[in-house]
């Protein structure tokens, strides 16, 4: 549990740095993407004169997000590391984690493992956006129109509008105030989320039309590098992609194995809406949120025995559920 005195640990740790280097997970969403840059932000303006800068890997998909920072090997020594929205040192993007004085887990992903100095991990929170929101409220953090449209849509992309269960009566008061105090208008910050080219629309219709539905509830499709280049999309999109599924009645489980050709790896999105998946995700080295899970394997073949153990999972799920 997060104690309130723990919000002003954190914020001293940020106040004793002048040089802070904030990271988040590989292969980065909204949330991710939200939480760090909204926290630089943050900082930048509570502290003009310190050195702020969120790093990883880049992605012109999410770039209406905001930019990222160039990391250089000198801030090993002097800086201060934030990492947001990542459970384990392996998933880092962009940094070694080890190699910092003092670093600052903020994370809502179920524990893994323990590596930074100072850690908040509250995994029932909808999304780490949600606790840099909480942060900046019970601190001096500043609080701006720009900041609060960074995080809401971080927090809005991992809810999928406040559709997941990870909701809660604090979200929907901590978005209330967000809204009220800065007077974001929500409408105008949907289009860089939702709007997708006619070719995404397309594929999603293949999907659809080619999913595989077993009598136990799971959904599940295996897309290759050639269907990839026949839709012309990236290896992203059919993860991007997971969230459009969930509602269709016979199912409670559904993945998507994209094949990632020039990464030699298959990439798996998997959601439910019962059956707990990061269980499943976990024996294949993955992991994630009970409902909202992802792994990378090494092939269709190692797919297969994940599809297995999914539907396995769905079956028993029902069994229980009678």
């Amino acid at each position: 549990m997060f104690r309130k005195n723990q919000y002003k640990m954190i914020y001293q740790m940020i106040k004793k740095y002048d040089t802070i280097v904030i990271a988040r997970h590989i292969g980065a969403d909204p949330d991710a993407l939200g939480s760090s840059i909204g926290l630089r932000e943050s900082i930048k303006k509570t502290f003009p004169n310190k050195k702020v800068y969120a790093v990883g890997c880049p992605t012109s998909k999410f770039r209406y997000m905001g930019l990222l920072d160039h990391f250089t090997e000198d801030m090993y020594e002097k800086a201060l590391l934030i990492v947001t929205d990542t459970p384990d040192k392996k998933r880092v993007d962009g940094v070694d984690a080890s190699r910092f004085k003092e670093s600052i887990k903020i994370d809502h992903h179920p524990y893994i493992e323990t590596f930074c100095t100072y850690e908040w991990i509250h995994d029932e929170a909808s999304s780490a956006s949600e606790m840099i929101i909480e942060l900046i409220n019970h601190t001096k953090l500043v609080m701006n129109k720009e900041i609060a449209e960074t995080l809401y849509m971080g927090l809005v992309s991992d809810t999928d509008r406040f559709l997941f269960q990870t909701t809660s009566p604090k979200t929907f008061h901590l978005v209330g105030d967000l809204i009220e105090d800065t007077n974001i208008r929500i409408s105008e910050l949907y289009p860089n989320l939702y709007t997708r080219p006619y070719k995404e629309i397309k594929f999603q219709g293949y999907i659809a039309s080619n999913l595989t539905v077993t009598e136990n509830g799971l959904g599940y499709i295996k897309i290759t590098d050639e269907i990839l280049k026949e839709y012309q999309v990236d290896v992203a999109t059919g993860g991007n992609l997971i969230n459009n599924f969930n509602f269709i009645d016979e199912v409670i489980a559904w993945t998507i194995l994209t094949e990632d050709k020039n990464n030699g790896v298959i990439r798996v999105s998997i959601r439910s809406r019962g059956p707990v998946i990061n269980e499943v995700a976990s024996q294949f080295g993955g992991g994630g949120h009970k409902f909202a899970s992802g792994v990378k394997l090494i092939d269709f073949e190692t797919g297969n025995a994940l599809i297995q153990a999914l539907d396995f999972t769905c079956k028993k799920y029902k069994e229980e559920s009678q």
